[in-house]
């Protein structure tokens, strides 16, 4: 790790917050690179990750957008532009809408990154490398009509992009996080949500960064009383793509919808981890994981509904169902639930299987090829997934899903 850990060195010394960065990464050179035999780690390929093929970008390197890139940002109210997680300096017109550039290095939920997340050992990478944390302020009783669009493109060997977003009492916004670029890199983000008293946000991530590229995300959703939050989450890019997200319910009345969906190709591996924390009563959760693996791929879900003592009437629920494309593609899935009260309505469920053959038999009956068939059968299974976009942004991510399933190859019974 000699090349890697020269760079970053070389970077931290060069902030004006060095000390604070240094405490995050002597966190991460103590905890060292995680290990298969981590149960939160036991399916993901770590051998062949080799942190010396990498190196701390010191200065963002300019680019072209690409078509997909120009067109969701056409689109878009406010654009947002972080170049190797350095973050361009944006004056929002929109008013009750801010941007803020900030050096410090501190968690949403007011303690110090590298103390909130010492246990994640590529998160306090993050905590230590990161350019600074882009800020995302949205005041009270504010109502964003458009989208804002966090346009997170990588160019450099890596990237550590770091975004908050902060929405005050009853305001209601819709954000997208988009990533793309990233060949042969690391790309490790952390991004952090404060949804105030009865606010509700949005939030729209999608990956798609290049096939080599090595994508580790964390999100964290802190809900105040009856605030919302709906979270799509959908991942195409990376050799290894794991995303986790975490929701906590800390006020009365919060509710998180979580939806994170993948297409796995070649030998790509998609890796999702969701814990939904509900620390108040009568609050509610719903997730529902939905993906498909071609080729050699493989994908893991592994999800967990933490209930507190004391969050009486909590209705919480997560669903897993996988598509097996390919003999050799794999699935696993690894539903949890944690209670620690009575008074609660709790479930879970998962499958893994091909596509259905009498589903495909009765399509066939009306006229349609079988290859077609397939296809759109795995277009209705992702439709669910997609149809909860908004307007502006559902065609254009349909379309862009569609192109990439008319690459991957089919082989079923």
């Amino acid at each position: 790790m000699k090349i890697f850990a020269e760079s970053a060195s070389t970077f931290i010394a060069g902030r004006p917050d060095a000390a604070s960065r240094q405490l995050a990464w002597t966190g991460f050179e103590r905890a060292g690179l995680p290990q298969v035999s981590d149960e939160v780690w036991r399916y993901a390929p770590l051998g062949e990750l080799d942190l010396d093929r990498f190196a701390v970008t010191a200065a963002p390197i300019a680019a072209a957008d690409s078509d997909f890139a120009s067109e969701l940002c056409r689109r878009a109210g406010l654009v947002v532009r972080v170049i190797d997680g350095f973050c361009e300096v944006v004056n929002s017109e929109i008013e009750g809408v801010s941007v803020e550039i900030d050096g410090s290095s501190t968690s949403l939920s007011g303690e110090a990154l590298s103390a909130r997340y010492e246990s994640d050992t590529f998160s306090l990478l993050n905590a230590a490398l990161a350019p600074a944390t882009t800020v995302i302020r949205i005041a009270a009783g504010t109502l964003v009509a458009k989208p804002i669009v966090v346009l997170n493109v990588t160019h450099g060997s890596s990237s550590f992009p770091r975004t908050q977003i902060d929405l005050g009492r009853g305001a209601n916004a819709t954000v997208v996080e988009y990533f793309e670029g990233g060949a042969d890199a690391l790309v490790v983000p952390l991004s952090e949500y404060q949804i105030g008293e009865n606010a509700a946000l949005q939030l729209i991530t999608y990956q798609r960064l290049a096939p080599s590229a090595w994508h580790v995300a964390r999100t964290t959703g802190f809900l105040g009383r009856d605030a919302r939050l709906r979270q799509a989450v959908i991942g195409m890019g990376g050799h290894y793509n794991r995303s986790r997200n975490d929701a906590e319910m800390l006020g009365l009345g919060s509710e998180n919808e979580l939806r994170t969906t993948f297409l796995g190709s070649g030998s790509q591996v998609h890796d999702f981890r969701t814990h939904q924390m509900h620390i108040a009563g009568r609050s509610h959760s719903t997730l529902l994981s939905k993906g498909a693996v071609a080729d050699d791929s493989r994908s893991v879900y592994t999800g967990l509904i933490e209930i507190e003592k004391g969050a009486k009437r909590t209705d919480a629920r997560q669903t897993n169902h996988n598509l097996l494309l390919s003999p050799t593609a794999h699935a696993d899935s690894v539903p949890n639930l944690d209670i620690r009260e009575n008074d609660v309505m709790c479930a879970h469920a998962s499958s893994v299987g091909p596509l259905d053959e009498l589903q495909r038999w009765y399509i066939e009956s009306r006229g349609v090829s079988r290859n077609e068939a397939e296809r759109l059968m795995i277009q209705g299974f992702f439709n669910e997934m997609l149809v909860t976009l908004p307007l502006e942004l559902a065609e254009l991510v349909e379309a862009d899903v569609t192109s990439v399933l008319a690459s991957v190859r089919i082989v079923t019974p």
